[in-house]
């Protein structure tokens, strides 16, 4: 198993009301496999998945990226601002 650490930002910060949680996985997970355990537990944000993009330690990823222990997961929903 190995422990990421996920950031949450816009939508999925409030659902969490955290700015990040801890993810255990198996050792084979990729970075898809963190959307998919945020959405087991919260399928409110469901309508977010498809719109979702990844970063892994500060670099944009697709989300078959391989995760190893102690990474940094970033889930980027889509924003708007003025």
């Amino acid at each position: 198993m190995i422990t990421v650490h996920v950031k949450l930002f816009a939508v999925y910060q409030e659902a969490y009301q955290a700015p990040g949680i801890d993810l255990e996985l198996p050792d084979d997970a990729a970075v898809g496999v963190v959307l998919d355990a945020v959405m087991a537990t919260h399928p409110e944000l469901d309508m977010w998945r498809s719109h979702t993009r990844f970063g892994v330690n500060f670099q944009f990823v697709p989300p078959e990226t391989p995760l190893h222990h102690g990474d940094e997961v970033v889930l980027i929903p889509p924003v708007s601002g003025g």
